[in-house]
């Protein structure tokens, strides 16, 4: 049974020239990369530091394999936990000779051969998150040796970075992200680069400082809480991939082509979490033009997840080259309508149900940005049937589910 939702009175609080129609003045990014949200897999939510060599090659072969990769999926990253407590004696980064008995390079080599692209983690601080070696005062020597080993994706953690006298926090670590974007550029090597300065300031009254220097030296960062580990329940995760998108909804001003909000990795596919809420993870993500990194056992993934991660429709929203993210023009405690002005002219728009029990969410086409118009027709991305709707739209949508639409007016 779906409750009827009344949502007139939560749109008036949007007005249609709120809506972005055409997207903000954006820089190209850091080294002219990543126009468009990068894509991949990454280890960190599901393993941890349970990683080696073999582990990473056979994610890869994994997303080729699938046919994620042909569809955009195309990076892997190796997170935290690859490299020795201490650098050689020349001050370099070691990999971990147990866990990576040929190397970074070769790994990098390997994926390269698959035609896919080579990601690596360290951090900005002492040492990185796990209590391995960090890239402080090493900035300029990593990022020589990362580009010599072929890498193609830095992420750069925000863990132990040190006090420095006379400086603020947000200073320090403004100088640290700064270095390293520098010392990539001065590799000879294009390195999409990964900020999680961000996370670091949530919650504080630095944060919107933070999120407004960033862009001048990445691509994108994470600029909250971590998302849930694999380990954890099912109900633990919809709450974690709920406050992510949250806290990432709202900061559509910072994102665009060459720089991107990341809300962290997508759980499609992972223990514990239903379809629908995996569904909505990925729709949620695709709507706020976030990057989508996987993070899970890719060669154990069901049919259902490989439908889900694999929806061409779905990721043509997220990489659409205007690059806009979603308004969010509806937020209530049961239920979210977004927004997003497409490059053709379309509309991609969400009906999410936060809630326990069924819904008929309504909105007027004014809320969703056609104006006056009293005809629309679209296209349900996940169903793949066309409507015609008119003057307003509404969806019939499941507990911890979206409707995602591709509209047009007539």
């Amino acid at each position: 049974m779906f409750a009827k939702i009344a949502v007139a009175a939560a749109l008036a609080l949007v007005t249609p020239a709120a809506l972005p129609s055409t997207p903000a003045a954006h820089s190209s990014g850091h080294q002219g990369l990543a126009a468009t949200p990068p894509m991949g897999w990454n280890d960190w939510s599901y393993y941890q530091c349970g990683i080696n060599e073999k582990l990473i090659l056979d994610q890869g072969r994994a997303l080729v394999r699938s046919g994620l990769a042909a569809k955009g999926y195309n990076t892997v990253t190796t997170d935290d936990c690859w490299m020795t407590k201490d650098r050689d004696a020349s001050g370099n980064l070691v990999s971990d000779p147990q866990k990576f008995p040929d190397g970074m390079a070769y790994v990098g080599r390997q994926l390269h051969a698959m035609g896919l692209k080579f990601g690596i983690y360290e951090d900005a601080g002492t040492q990185t998150c796990g209590g391995y070696a960090g890239s402080w005062q090493h900035y300029d020597a990593d990022a020589r040796l990362f580009a010599k080993w072929g890498v193609d994706y830095l992420k750069l953690d925000g863990c132990n970075v040190p006090s420095v006298p006379g400086q603020s926090d947000e200073e320090t670590y403004r100088q640290a992200y700064a270095g390293m974007s520098r010392a990539l550029r001065d590799s000879g090597r294009r390195i999409v680069f990964s900020e999680s300065a961000p996370a670091y300031f949530q919650g504080t009254s630095d944060w919107y400082t933070v999120l407004g220097w960033v862009a001048r030296y990445g691509n994108l960062w994470r600029e909250g809480t971590d998302i849930a580990l694999g380990q954890e329940s099912g109900a633990a995760k919809w709450k974690s991939l709920l406050g992510n998108y949250d806290y990432n909804a709202p900061l559509g001003k910072y994102a665009g082509p060459g720089h991107w909000n990341d809300p962290d990795f997508l759980l499609v596919g992972d223990r514990g979490l239903t379809a629908d809420e995996s569904q909505t993870q990925m729709t949620l993500w695709a709507e706020m033009a976030a990057p989508l990194i996987s993070s899970t056992d890719l060669t154990r993934l069901s049919a259902q997840a490989l439908a889900i991660l694999g929806n061409r429709d779905i990721i043509a929203v997220d990489q659409d080259r205007l690059g806009v993210q979603a308004t969010r023009v509806v937020h209530t405690d049961t239920h979210d309508v977004l927004t997003r002005p497409l490059a053709n002219g379309d509309r991609a728009v969400v009906f999410l149900n936060r809630g326990d029990t069924p819904l008929a969410i309504s909105a007027p086409a004014s809320a969703l940005g056609f104006g006056n118009a009293q005809r629309l027709y679209g296209k349900d991305l996940v169903t793949k049937r066309s409507s015609r709707y008119g003057g307003s739209v509404t969806v019939q949508v499941r507990p911890h589910a979206t409707v995602m639409l591709r509209l047009h007016a007539s």
